[in-house]
Formats: structure tokens, sequence, C-alpha cells
């Protein structure tokens, strides 16, 4: 396929990075609450999982993911992103959310793919306030102990603290919900995302 530099230079796509609790889903709500369409990874993975007949838990969605990546490749979810991707732009759309990039391998290939239109934002919080955070959450509420399993195994076996590591730009979910939506608009306004 074609980059989409080579294509429209105006094309902006930003993926939101972080462990569990870091405010991804979040971030990504206060976009598509303006009408910004999303690209949902696990969106792939849960429908993979309903044909393959497999109820959808945070434990079988985790088995399911390493297992498809095993059998089909570590690019089996972004071949699949990419090509949304593609037909989000062929529809006219410009300015497109991620939701859900974890390997370090999904984010190269997006990278290479979409060469200079594709922003990184990591999304870094206290652990103890994530864990927090995580023991509230109305769905799929996680213990302290399964979110140290979890950021190990998201670390370990999806190679999840790449993108993080090498993000265009860090915003601190430490405070209220306006700082954050602030810090969003700051990192967007400064590419150009709602030009």
């Amino acid at each position: 396929m074609i980059g989409m530099s080579e294509i429209n230079k105006d094309i902006k796509i930003v993926a939101f990075v972080g462990l569990a609790g870091s405010g991804k889903s979040t971030a990504v709500e206060y976009l598509t609450a303006k009408h910004f369409p999303k690209v949902y990874f696990g969106g792939i993975i849960y429908k993979a999982m309903e044909e393959a007949g497999i109820e959808i838990t945070w434990e079988s969605q985790q088995v399911f993911r390493e297992d498809i990546r095993d059998r089909e490749g570590k690019d089996f979810v972004v071949k699949r992103v990419v090509k949304e991707v593609h037909d989000l732009i062929g529809a006219g759309q410009h300015r497109i959310v991620l939701d859900g990039l974890y390997t370090w391998s999904e984010y190269k290939i997006l990278k290479q793919e979409f060469p200079g239109n594709m922003t990184v934002i990591a999304l870094v919080t206290p652990k103890h306030l994530r864990k927090q955070r995580l023991a509230q959450r109305p769905e799929r509420p996680m213990t302290a102990a399964e979110v140290d399993e979890r950021d190990w195994t998201e670390i370990e076996n999806l190679e999840k603290g790449g993108p993080i590591a090498v993000a265009d730009y860090y915003i601190h979910n430490d405070g209220d919900i306006t700082y954050f939506d602030k810090q969003i608009d700051d990192a967007l306004n400064h590419i150009e995302f709602y030009k």
C-alpha cells in the first residue's frame, strides 16, 4: 500500500497509548464526542472471538490475542486497522483516532504505513491512581494484584512498553478531567488536528 503522506499530507491520525487505567478510553471518548471517527483495535479481536465462539472476558481476550498473534502473525490486528483507516480516508475523513494501539510491531507498521500522518500520545498516570481507577470501574474492575499482573503481561507478551517509550507527546493524567482535556487539546492544536 502507498503511505498516506504520498497521498495527502493533511491526514492526521492520533493514537493514545498507556497502561491499563491511564485514561485511553476517556481520551478516545473525548474525541469521538467531537465526532472524530475511531478505529478500535479491540473490536477486531472481539469480532474474531465471536466468530470463533469464544466468550469475551479480559482473560479470554488476553489468551486469544496472544494465540492469534502466534498463529496468524503479530500483524493480525494492525493489518485490519490499516484497511479500516484507508477506508475512512477513502470516505473523506482527514482526522482519525486509533483506539487500542498496544504493540511495538503495530506501532512500527502504522508509522511505516502512515509516515508523517500519525501522532502517538502516551498517557502516563501514577500506579496508585491507576489501581484506584481500575478497582472502581464498573466494567471489569481489577484488584491491585491483577493490575500488576496485567502490566507485566502486556509489557512482556504484547510489547506494550515500546510505543509508550517513543510517543510523540506525553500527557500526565493525574489531575481532574478538565486539565486532562486541556492537555489533549494542547497536543492536538500543536499538530493542527483541529484545523
